[in-house]
């Protein structure tokens, strides 16, 4: 990592740190990765950024209803 940019993805305890967002399906296969955001990166910056992103990550639509019927979903 270039010198100039650490001071970003340096955690508490000093080192350097980085958000990784993973998805898996339930057969537990990666399905999404997206790693590279500074460790102190909000989380929901990480995931609109993914939502964001060309070909980025999706919910599909029969999971999203589960979320949903789940209250995990608003």
């Amino acid at each position: 990592m270039p010198p100039e940019i650490q001071g970003r993805f340096r955690g508490r305890k000093d080192g350097t740190t980085q958000n990784v967002l993973a998805a898996i399906s339930f057969d537990l296969k990666f399905t999404y990765v997206l790693a590279g955001w500074e460790d102190s990166a909000h989380d929901s910056r990480v995931l609109n950024d993914a939502f964001a992103r060309l070909g980025g990550f999706s919910i599909p639509e029969g999971i999203i209803q589960l979320l949903h019927l789940f209250g995990l979903l608003v």
